[in-house]
């Protein structure tokens, strides 16, 4: 799908943002596209850049993953249809799959910005700002990344910074997506809290691009990005 541009006043001097709205993307593929992203970015190529997407069935595997949070072998994850990456992001073992927002923004840090945890913190207020807007209360959970709610993990977040202060990977918001596939592993290495989604929160089927909207909002908000939906 074409970028979506997205340019408004948020304020003087604030930057602009392309969206990039990219539907079903296999992982290896995602990885290959933010490798080349990141370094046009740190080359002043393109503008901050966000990627909003679904993968196939996938378990990824962070920097300080345990091997032993895959509780599926390879036979049971072939039948599953469930691919396996090690993704260079931080964090543990996580899984992506249809029905689920997989967003990886693509920022320059520089020259305000150069501090992971506040980045960290930002992109849990996106998600806690963009769960609101469908009514339901998400929260923090202290000595954890990621946001929840009372019935359990509504987001996870995986980020990786490289030189020059630019990100990739990034958060995946439970939308709609089955969450019996999160038995395959212990989400984030969290194995006393369940797993939730806004259609559960809700009651309700919600869409993935309807969440991806609101992403997208909360994220300008809060990044200070000019907005503009060509």
């Amino acid at each position: 799908m074409s970028p979506n541009r997205v340019s408004d006043a948020t304020g003087p001097g604030a930057r602009s943002l392309q969206v990039r709205k990219l539907g079903l993307v296999r992982y290896g593929e995602a990885l290959k596209l933010q490798e080349r992203l990141v370094a046009e970015r740190r080359a002043g190529e393109i503008p901050d850049t966000l990627l909003l997407l679904e993968h196939p069935h996938v378990i990824t595997l962070g920097s300080s993953a345990d091997p032993a949070h895959v509780l599926v072998g390879e036979e049971e994850r072939a039948r599953l249809g469930i691919e396996l990456f090690e993704s260079g992001r931080g964090g543990d073992v996580t899984y992506h799959g249809p029905g689920q927002l997989v967003a990886y923004p693509i920022l320059d840090l520089k020259p305000d910005r150069k501090d992971l945890h506040r980045y960290l913190r930002d992109l849990e207020e996106v998600l806690i700002r963009t769960a609101a807007r469908f009514g339901v209360a998400a929260t923090r959970s202290p000595g954890y990344t990621g946001v929840w709610t009372a019935t359990g993990k509504l987001a996870a977040i995986g980020v990786r910074v490289s030189s020059g202060w630019i990100t990739s990977h990034g958060v995946a918001l439970n939308v709609c997506n089955d969450l019996g596939f999160f038995r395959t592993i212990v989400p984030c290495g969290i194995a006393d809290r369940d797993v939730t989604s806004l259609a559960v929160e809700l009651g309700r089927p919600v869409d993935v691009t309807e969440a991806a909207d609101a992403f997208v909002d909360a994220f300008s908000e809060t990044f200070g990005h000019r907005r503009d939906v060509a």
